[in-house]
C-alpha cells in the first residue's frame, strides 16, 4: 500500500471513530445532569414533564399578555413566534418586529394548540438526548451502581391451575413466560426510573437490572405482585364535561403528577383514568382520558381464556369466556347498559373500551372495533386475569452509587498505570521509536472506545480488563516490529530499507499472534455470559484495532520522519547509533 493510501486509511478510519464516538462525549460530557436524568425517566415521565413545562410556559405566557408587557418574549416561545409568522402571513397581515405575550397570544384560536405545540418543543428536546444516550457507551451496574434482580416463574404451578385446558405445553409455557415478561415490563415503567433492562435468561426465569439508586422494597413489592383486572362502566357524559373543560384550561387541569387539581369537575362516585395504547416501542402511551364508575362491574377473576381471531368479514375481534357466575354477572351488566360504553382496566390504566351493542347471555364475549395488533395487545391483557404465573424473587443485588464510581476510579487508575507503565518502558528502551508506539496506543484505545460506543456495548470492570490486555498485547506488536528493524539496521541498511524490511518480516508474525488470540475472544463471547462476554468484545476489538494502529499508524510515523523530517538515523537502540 502506498504512503497516500495509508494517510487517508488512518484518516478515514480516524473520522469514523469520532462519529462513533460522539454520542459518548456528548452524553457524558455536554449533557448537563438534569437533562441526563429526565432523558434516563421513562417515556410516560418525559411526556408529563414536558407537558407540566409547557403548562408553566402558557401560564407565564398568559401571565404576561393580560398585564400587556411590553418586553420581547423570551427565546423559549420560538416556536410559537415561528407558528404566528406563518399565521400572520396566511392571513396577509402585518408581522411585528419584535413580539410580546399579547399579539403572541391572540395569533392562536386555542389554548390546547399553544400547549401543543409548547410540549411538544420540550418532549422533542429530551427525546433528541435520549437518542445520543442510546449510542452512547452504557455503563454496567458494577460501574454505574443499581439493582439487578433474578426472578423465577413457576410455570409448573401456572400449567398445573390450567391442566385441563392445555393442548401444547411447550406452547403453554412459552406463553406464559412472555406474559410475565409483559406483566413485568408493565408494571416497572411506571417508576419514571432509568430504563431497565429486562430478559428471559434461560426457560424459566428473568433478569432485570435498574441503573441508579432506587427503593428496593417498593421496587420489589410492585414486581412481585398481582395486576387487577376488572370492568368498569365508562361515564359518557361526566367524560365529555372532563374534556370540555380539560380543553378550556388545559394548565390548570392536573398537578405535576397527574392527579386533579379539582375533584369538584367529575361526579364523586366516579374516577378519572388514562387511556392507553401501545406505542411503536412497544411501551404504554396514553391516548386520552375516560370517566369510570368507582365500582366495579365485573371482576377479572371470572374470566377462564381468551383469544384473538379474524371474524366472517376478516375483521379483528377477542373472544374471551366466562364462568358461571361471571356469566350471570355480564348478562345483568350488559342487559341494563345497552350502547353504553365498558372499560377494561388493568394496573389503573384503561387498556381497552367497548361499546355494548346487545346483552349478552351466553358467557361467551366478542370484542371488535380495532386494528390486529391491538386485538393481540387486549387478548394478552384479558390473559393476565386468568393465566396466574406465580413469580419467586431468587436473587437480588445492590451496588451503591458510589462503589460504582469508586470502581469506575479504580479501573481509570489501573488503565492509566498500565498504559503509563508501558509507555516509560518502550520509550526508555526504544528510545525515539518508543514515541510511535506512544501514539498507536493512544489511538488504539480511541479506536476501542469508539467501536464500543458504535456497537452500543456496556462497560463493566471486565471489559475495562479486556482493554487492559488489550495495551499489553499493542506493545507486544510494536516490539516485534521494532525488533525486526534493529535486525535490519545491524546488516547495515539505512533508515528507509530497514523500516521497510522490518514491517515486511514482522507482519505474519503479528497476525499469527492476534489471529488466536481474536478466535480465543470469539468463542468467549459466544460461549461464556455476563462479564465474561464483556471482557471477550472489549479483547476482540482491542485486538483489531492493535494490528491497525501497529503495522498503520506506525508505519506512517515512520515514513513521516524519513520523508517529511529528511531524518537519516532513526533512534530505537543504545546499541545501535
Amino acid at each position: 500500500m502506498s504512503k497516500r493510501s495509508r494517510l487517508i486509511l488512518i484518516l478515514v478510519v480516524l473520522a469514523v471513530c469520532f462519529a462513533f464516538l460522539w454520542p459518548t462525549v456528548k452524553w457524558y460530557y455536554l449533557t448537563p445532569p438534569e437533562d441526563q436524568a429526565l432523558a434516563l425517566g421513562s417515556r410516560e415521565r418525559i411526556k408529563d414533564y414536558a407537558r407540566n413545562m409547557a403548562v408553566a410556559d402558557l401560564r407565564e405566557l398568559k401571565e404576561a399578555a393580560k398585564a400587556d408587557s411590553s418586553d420581547p418574549v423570551a427565546a423559549k416561545y420560538d416556536v410559537l413566534v415561528a407558528e404566528a409568522k406563518k399565521s400572520y402571513r396566511i392571513m396577509k397581515k402585518d408581522v411585528p418586529e419584535t413580539w410580546t405575550a399579547r399579539p403572541l397570544v391572540a395569533s392562536f384560536s386555542s389554548e390546547m394548540e399553544v400547549l401543543l405545540l409548547l410540549e411538544n418543543r420540550y418532549r422533542e428536546h429530551i427525546l433528541s438526548i435520549k437518542k445520543t444516550q442510546a449510542s452512547a457507551v452504557k455503563l454496567g451496574l458494577d460501574l454505574s451502581g443499581g439493582m439487578s434482580i433474578i426472578i423465577k416463574a413457576d410455570l409448573d404451578r401456572a400449567a398445573e391451575s390450567q391442566k385441563d385446558s392445555i393442548s401444547d405445553m411447550g406452547a403453554f409455557r412459552a406463553e406464559a413466560m412472555s406474559q410475565a415478561l409483559e406483566s413485568i415490563n408493565s408494571r416497572i415503567d411506571r417508576f419514571g426510573l432509568s430504563e431497565p433492562v429486562i430478559r428471559q435468561q434461560g426457560v424459566d426465569r428473568i433478569y432485570i437490572e435498574i441503573p441508579g439508586t432506587a427503593d428496593s422494597d417498593r421496587i420489589n413489592s410492585i414486581i412481585m405482585g398481582r395486576g387487577m383486572l376488572a370492568f368498569h362502566m365508562v361515564d359518557d357524559e361526566a367524560t365529555q364535561r372532563f374534556m370540555d373543560y380539560y380543553t378550556r384550561n388545559p394548565a390548570s387541569t392536573f398537578d405535576a403528577e397527574y392527579n386533579l387539581l379539582d375533584e369538584s369537575i367529575i361526579p364523586p362516585d366516579t374516577r378519572l383514568l388514562g387511556l392507553y395504547r401501545k406505542d411503536s416501542y412497544g411501551l404504554d402511551e396514553r391516548a386520552g382520558f375516560l370517566v369510570i364508575r368507582q365500582d366495579v362491574a365485573l371482576e377479572g377473576r371470572h374470566i377462564q381464556s381468551a383469544e384473538s381471531r379474524r371474524d366472517e368479514m376478516g375483521r379483528p375481534v377477542v373472544n374471551f369466556i366466562l364462568d358461571g357466575e361471571g356469566t350471570r354477572i355480564f348478562a345483568d351488566l350488559t342487559a341494563n347498559n345497552v350502547n353504553k360504553r365498558l372499560a377494561i382496566v388493568s394496573d389503573n390504566k384503561i387498556r381497552s373500551n367497548a361499546v355494548i351493542n346487545e346483552p349478552i347471555p351466553g358467557g361467551s364475549v366478542q370484542i371488535s372495533g380495532f386494528s390486529a395488533e391491538e386485538a393481540e395487545n387486549l387478548r394478552a391483557v384479558l390473559r393476565t386475569a386468568w393465566l396466574n404465573v406465580p413469580l419467586e424473587l431468587e436473587n437480588q443485588q445492590i451496588i451503591g452509587a458510589s462503589m460504582g464510581e469508586e470502581a469506575i476510579n479504580q479501573g481509570m487508575w489501573a488503565l492509566a498505570c498500565g498504559l503509563a507503565a508501558v509507555l516509560l518502558f518502550l520509550l526508555l528502551y526504544y528510545q525515539g521509536a518508543g514515541i510511535n508506539a506512544l501514539v498507536a496506543q493512544v489511538l488504539n484505545l480511541y479506536i476501542l472506545f469508539s467501536v464500543l460506543s458504535a456497537l452500543n456495548l456496556t462497560l463493566t470492570l471486565p471489559s475495562i480488563a479486556g482493554m487492559i490486555l488489550t495495551i499489553g498485547m499493542a506493545v507486544d506488536a510494536n516490539v516485534v516490529i521494532f525488533e525486526r528493524i534493529k535486525d535490519e539496521l545491524r546488516l547495515k541498511k539505512g533508515r528507509q530499507a530497514a523500516i521497510a524490511s522490518g514491517f515486511d518480516h514482522a507482519f505474519w508474525a503479528i497476525m499469527d499472534a492476534n489471529i488466536t488470540t481474536f478466535i480465543a475472544a470469539v468463542f468467549l463471547s459466544q460461549l461464556g455470559s455476563g462479564p465474561i462476554r464483556g471482557f471477550a468484545y472489549s479483547l476482540a476489538i482491542g485486538v483489531v484495532s492493535s494490528v491497525f494502529t501497529a503495522l498503520f499508524v506506525s508505519r506512517l510515523i515512520f515514513d513521516f520522519g524519513t520523508d517529511v523530517l529528511k531524518s537519516k538515523k532513526l533512534l530505537i537502540s543504545w546499541r545501535i547509533k
